[in-house]
């Protein structure tokens, strides 16, 4: 099993001005004892369940080009940037931006966006929900168009809502064969058969939904004649180990529980991560304990 940071919130001790040292801190040290990732949300807003939206938060991919630079091991990216946020063409160049200047270590993270009120306040248009959707395939082939190199790939693009006269995408992204593409989202009929269609992994909830949310992504990998063994199962997670690493069995049962329902990766908070003792328990005791555990049905 795999563990990411994802970073939720920046209302740390000292504010604004001290959010830079104390990000670089965490980076730095989520780097050196063995988190896979690091990832932040692609809100402008804080989130209801994290805080008020006037906590701090910072824009995603400012957020992790500045932590690009303070790593060398560390994947990076959103979870999840929502479809609507920026025009497809200029979303492809900034994760390529990410990639080529990390070294290669920048992944796509997407979804269909949910908060109308963020949206609205900033003025970012907000369709609804089919249209949302609609929206976000078409994001999806944009990408895979721009990081395709070869060949007759900046042809035009003529979707229903994006057109694009040449979706030209220089330089091309490090990774190969291109920057993976992971799809949140639990939807069954929607997001799920996009999952199968086009992303290298999917992220859910860690509820006891989670076998029939799978199954279902299996039969929409059946429908388009996709090897359900190829995509990465993603979840969410609370990494509470406590103050002093008193907690570390309930986390190491939690990732037991989830690998046991055929979850691969597991990404998630830690309470005050700006403390950063709890990363380092977490590399000492967590991340080792879990490195073999095997998620259960993975390729079935």
């Amino acid at each position: 099993m795999k563990i990411g940071l994802n970073i939720p919130d920046f209302t740390w001790p000292g504010g604004p001005t001290k959010l830079g040292s104390t990000l670089a801190q965490i980076a730095r040290t989520a780097d050196q004892v063995g988190f896979q990732s690091i990832s932040v949300m692609d809100h402008f807003w804080q989130i209801g369940r994290n805080g008020p939206p006037e906590h701090d938060m910072l824009e995603g991919y400012t957020a992790l080009a500045f932590m690009a630079g303070l790593t060398s091991r560390v994947t990076l990216g959103t979870m999840v940037t929502g479809a609507v946020y920026r025009y497809p063409g200029v979303l492809a160049k900034t994760v390529t931006a990410l990639d080529v200047l990390s070294g290669g270590r920048a992944w796509l993270g997407i979804g269909a966006a949910w908060n109308e009120t963020e949206s609205r306040g900033l003025g970012i248009p907000f369709p609804p929900t089919a249209e949302r959707f609609e929206r976000l395939e078409e994001t999806l082939q944009i990408c895979l168009q721009m990081w395709d190199g070869k060949r007759g790939s900046e042809k035009p693009f003529n979707g229903k809502h994006y057109q694009l006269e040449r979706p030209l995408n220089a330089p091309q992204a490090v990774s190969r064969p291109r920057p993976r593409i992971l799809i949140g989202g639990m939807g069954e009929k929607k997001t799920l058969r996009l999952v199968a269609q086009y992303a290298d992994a999917c992220n859910l909830f860690p509820t006891p939904e989670l076998p029939h949310k799978l199954d279902v992504l299996r039969e929409h990998c059946k429908a388009v004649g996709r090897n359900y063994g190829e995509i990465e199962k993603t979840a969410m997670f609370a990494f509470d180990t406590g103050e002093n690493g008193e907690k570390v069995g309930q986390v190491i049962g939690g990732l037991k529980w989830l690998a046991g329902m055929g979850i691969q990766t597991v990404v998630g908070a830690v309470p005050r991560v700006y403390d950063v003792k709890r990363l380092e328990v977490i590399g000492e005791k967590v991340i080792p304990a879990v490195a073999d555990l095997e998620p259960a049905g993975a390729a079935r």
